[in-house]
């Protein structure tokens, strides 16, 4: 079948033939004709397999044929992420160069001005992303009622980040009557249940198994020890002579310090991810496109939406904890009826993560054996994983605590440690934490503490505490046993074990504040305090929970 045989108009079959493209997809073929004989519709495929062309092209010919309603958008695409929604716009206008319509793109991450002023010159066709949308619409900067075609794009990646309330308002902000179009790579129940709710006896097309990958993406799995992930990658990459590789990480942090790794060893690379600014976005896709950077790494903020024509390669150096991202990810390559390879790092702990893509795929991976790679030496300042290093003396445990040198939390000596175990970042303490009575040393004593929590980063000197007073100004109570301390004049505060609400003095069982006002929570329940203390700060006590404020005074 050729895309002559789909009934669409010769403007729009020459600017399909300019952009190489000769014979319809799988999607293409089906989705087309149904969109144009105006029926709702609900569409799976493959990532990579033209699903925007297939609802781009049929949509700017419905466009052509329905009376302008002035400035107002007649057609609405919404999308999850900034990259999808530049990618539609830019096929948008591509397809549509030779007709009369105007495209405007909206998504966060830029200056919202010049997206005002593009909507008040008009536009046709409007793709957004849901949160600037709905900025947009609050300051009346767009009207939604003229739009005649919804296309909901991407529609379970808009699930899993949480759209479901921005779609819910947005729907409100439409007219009753319109086409609705809903595409996905993946195609589970709840986009079942969500189209229940707003199509309207849709078609169905769905080209391929549910979740399934291309076949022609070579898939392949590396068991590899976390620590030496980014050595086994910078062997492969070598190599391998890779020019370009698509690189996936869970976490900001984790994207940028692999990309810093990456460069210590010779290779080119630039993170993308979403604190990175708008333009940094674009800037570091231009140079991967242009190859200019071979790795590029990446969250799975860009698992949509990035179309780079060829890519050979995509590495997942972290497994995504929701399975189907697998899907859309290695999708980056094999794209339009290409080939590439999918390779993925897999720790010990990410066995469960790797099963449950197994599951959702309905197949085994393969498993290669591991080559011989170098292993470097850590960049300085660097460590195997994903969180901000730590100072040298810490780690997860039941000791070391937040240090003061006068009235703070442990004002002079007690860090927390205790028989609960809490979260320490690493600082080191001299005088031994809080447990089991240690606190806030004093005139009058401090609180007592049965576990542990977080510390700061300061080292202490050492101090004594008592069961349960108050600081060593005596300006606020501290808790003794589960109950919370009272202010008592000058000296010293007294245990309390009753409830109630006063700005002085902390409540609940385990941690807390005075002299300021606020709260604190059971440290057994992971609590956190917030408190302003003059000359001090409080924090939790009594189970393994975080403390915070805001220090005033002398150390």
């Amino acid at each position: 079948m050729s895309f002559e045989l789909l009934g669409l108009k010769p403007e729009l079959l020459r600017a399909v033939s300019e952009k190489g493209y000769t014979t319809p997809s799988p999607i293409q073929s089906q989705a087309i004709p149904a969109v144009l004989s105006g029926r709702d519709l609900i569409a799976g495929a493959q990532t990579g397999t033209g699903k925007t062309a297939a609802f781009v092209l049929p949509m700017l010919q419905r466009l052509t044929q329905s009376e302008q309603s002035g400035r107002t958008p007649r057609a609405l695409v919404l999308t999850p992420t900034r990259e999808l929604a530049a990618q539609v716009a830019e096929s948008a206008r591509d397809y549509g160069k030779y007709l009369s319509l105007r495209t405007a793109v909206v998504f966060g991450g830029v200056s919202i001005g010049p997206q005002i002023n593009a909507l008040r010159s008009g536009c046709d066709l409007l793709i957004a992303t849901p949160g600037r949308l709905l900025d947009l619409a609050e300051q009346r900067a767009v009207d939604l009622r003229g739009v005649q075609y919804f296309v909901l794009d991407e529609a379970d990646r808009m699930l899993d980040m949480g759209f479901i309330h921005a779609l819910r308002r947005i729907l409100k902000l439409l007219p009753a009557q319109r086409q609705n179009l809903m595409f996905s790579a993946t195609y589970s129940e709840e986009i079942r249940e969500l189209a229940k709710r707003f199509l309207r006896d849709p078609a169905t097309v769905e080209v391929a198994p549910r979740n399934a990958t291309a076949d022609r993406v070579d898939q392949t799995v590396y068991r590899v020890s976390k620590d030496h992930k980014r050595h086994l990658l910078a062997h492969l990459i070598g190599n391998g002579n890779w020019h370009q590789v698509l690189v996936f990480t869970r976490t900001k942090h984790g994207a940028n310090r692999l990309a810093q790794q990456l460069e210590a060893n010779g290779i080119r690379s630039a993170a993308i991810h979403g604190n990175k600014s708008q333009g940094a976005r674009v800037r570091a896709l231009a140079d991967f496109k242009d190859n200019k950077v071979t790795a590029l790494v990446a969250t799975e903020v860009a698992a949509r939406g990035l179309d780079i024509k060829e890519l050979p390669h995509v590495v997942n150096y972290e497994l995504p904890n929701v399975p189907e991202d697998y899907v859309h990810r290695i999708g980056r390559t094999a794209r339009a009826g290409g080939t590439g390879s999918a390779v993925s790092l897999v720790a010990p702990d990410e066995a469960p993560l790797l099963r449950d893509i197994e599951r959702v795929l309905r197949r085994s991976l393969p498993i290669a054996p591991l080559p011989e790679y170098p292993v470097s030496a850590s960049p300085a300042g660097s460590s195997g994983d994903d969180r901000p290093p730590r100072q040298h003396g810490g780690g997860r445990s039941g000791g070391g605590g937040r240090p003061s040198n006068g009235g703070g939390r442990h004002a002079g000596g007690a860090g927390r440690s205790g028989g609960g175990g809490g979260r320490d970042g690493g600082r080191p303490s001299s005088g031994g934490g809080r447990s089991f009575g240690g606190g806030r040393p004093a005139n009058g004593g401090g609180r007592p503490s049965f576990g542990g929590g977080r510390d700061s980063q300061r080292p202490q000197a050492s101090g004594n505490s008592q069961a349960g007073g108050g600081d060593a100004n005596g300006n606020q109570g501290g808790r003794a046993g589960n109950g919370y301390g009272t202010r008592d004049g000058n000296g010293h505060s007294q245990p309390s074990h009753s409830q109630g609400h006063d700005p002085r003095r902390g409540q609940g069982n385990g941690g807390g504040h005075a002299n300021g006002g606020g709260h604190g929570n059971d440290a057994r329940r992971g609590g956190h305090n917030h408190g302003r203390p003059a000359g001090a700060v409080n924090g939790n006590t009594n189970g393994g929970g975080r403390s915070s404020g805001r220090r005033t005074g002398s150390y």
